[in-house]
């Protein structure tokens, strides 16, 4: 069996120039898949005002639909990789991607717009874990930090991508505008990875689709108790029942992988302390991260008055604080180690979270900049360690499993962080009550509150991940 990790002999003793065409369409097409999370959020008050009408939890669902089908399917598509070969998954999950953006373009209702979205998802499960693969299999082994660096940055900047890009389009276009735009990028990437990414030796791997359907459903169960606890009632049968039932789907997810000869995902792999904190400090970056991404669109333009280009321009510094800690933040946890380097960075995005939860309508846009400056600086220096520590842990013939593990717990972190912040909204905040300036008091106090639930979140969690980081990894 070839292993995935052993770099492409072509690249390896090719021009460097080789080698970085393909780390950069790597990064290109895990940045596009993860700006459009991000860009949606700039989209809400359009389609909150437009023909479809949709409700306060529906609004949620437009947004989470796309990143539960994302994380559902991260994993058993990095088997589909495995088994079916990287290159060519990574192609397919390019075009579902674009289909996916054009049916959501040409929704005439609320059902199809979903739909759409759930389409894209599926498309951006099949190309990420591809991605990360195709990146290690053309990667000298002296180089992998760098590149996986680069790739988790290219995650993260993709939030700070997709408000960018998306307000610039909708500033001046209806909300269809932005996915046409993603119609549009799906090609591009298509050609570029077509010729610049090489065939990446298949491994023998066996698609678990009863797990799969598990993970899919157990997550889908619990998005549905947190979005729709508001409107049913916490209590209703509804909900309870939607949280008994994760529960339920979950376990049996657990047996079953413990069980299965070929498992999705096999719980065993858990008993790694270092691989298990690297997911759950992934899950809690992206927690908060989209926390912010979710509260930070609606603040600006509701509270703030900004515009939806000012809306999107005014979070793009995020990128370069971002950028400028990743490679500081290898080096800290090469010096200090890996648990004081994550747990550093967890503490800032707590931190960020609670400053940003006194903003008001006259905080000055200099001082939201530092709150959103310090959030940002520690995602850039915990998720390249994060995504390392799972790399590391995971055997080189199952990188197809690691890469999809990763997105798994990042994309799931990113829902129950747009969820829980959501559903906070929804219950403390009623658009259309009062006059703009009540209106806008009594957002700026339901953000408030979503912040500060996030940043619990981030820290009581955080604790756990660092514990982890600091016991050893069993042989």
């Amino acid at each position: 069996m070839t292993s995935t990790m052993t770099p492409s002999p072509a690249l390896a003793a090719g021009p460097r120039a080789g080698r970085r065409s393909v780390t950069a369409a790597m990064c290109a097409c895990v940045l596009v898949a993860q700006s459009l999370v991000a860009a949606m959020n700039l989209a809400i008050p359009k389609i909150a005002a437009s023909g479809l009408h949709p409700s306060a939890s529906q609004l949620l669902w437009i947004v989470d639909s796309y990143v539960l089908v994302f994380a559902g399917l991260l994993i058993p598509a990095g088997a589909l990789g495995d088994r079916f070969g990287r290159k060519g998954v990574l192609l397919t999950g390019l075009g579902v991607f674009a289909a996916g953006a054009l049916l959501s373009a040409l929704a005439p209702a609320l059902p199809v717009l979903l739909a759409g979205r759930a389409l894209s998802g599926a498309g951006a499960a099949l190309l990420v874990p591809a991605t990360m693969s195709v990146l290690l299999h053309t990667t000298p082994p002296d180089r992998r930090a760098g590149a996986v660096a680069a790739w988790s940055a290219a995650l993260g900047i993709g939030g700070m991508a997709g408000n960018a890009g998306g307000a610039l389009i909708l500033q001046y276009l209806p909300w269809q505008g932005l996915f046409w735009a993603y119609v549009l990028l799906g090609p591009v990437l298509l050609v570029w990875v077509a010729s610049a990414a090489p065939r990446v030796p298949r491994q023998t791997a066996v698609l678990d689709l009863p797990g799969s359907a598990l993970l899919v459903l157990g997550a889908g169960a619990l998005l549905f108790g947190i979005i729709e606890g508001p409107g049913l009632g916490w209590t209703s049968a509804a909900v309870t029942g939607a949280f008994a039932l994760a529960l339920v789907l979950f376990a049996v997810f657990v047996r079953h992988g413990l069980r299965a000869a070929h498992p999705v995902l096999d719980p065993r792999l858990f008993r790694l302390p270092r691989l298990r904190a690297g997911a759950l400090g992934i899950a809690v970056t992206f927690f908060g991260m989209f926390a912010l991404f979710y509260v930070n669109a609606q603040f600006l333009q509701y509270v703030k008055g900004y515009s939806p280009l000012q809306t999107g321009w005014a979070i793009v510094p995020l990128a370069f604080g971002m950028m400028a800690m990743t490679r500081y933040g290898l080096r800290w946890a090469q010096r200090a180690g890996e648990a004081p380097a994550v747990g550093a960075g967890l503490v800032l995005i707590a931190a960020g979270l609670l400053l940003l939860s006194t903003a008001d309508a006259g905080t000055p846009y200099p001082r939201y900049l530092v709150f959103l400056l310090m959030l940002s600086a520690g995602a850039g220096l915990a998720m390249p360690i994060l995504s390392q520590a799972i790399v590391a842990s995971v055997p080189p013939r199952r990188a197809g499993m690691g890469s999809g593990l990763q997105g798994a717990a990042r994309e799931l972190g990113a829902a129950l962080g747009i969820a829980v912040v959501g559903t906070v909204l929804s219950v403390r905040f009623t658009a259309g009550t009062g006059d703009g300036t009540a209106a806008a008091a009594a957002f700026a106090d339901a953000a408030a509150l979503g912040y500060r639930i996030a940043a619990g979140v981030v820290l009581v969690l955080g604790t756990v991940v660092v514990t982890g980081l600091i016991r050893r990894t069993r042989p």
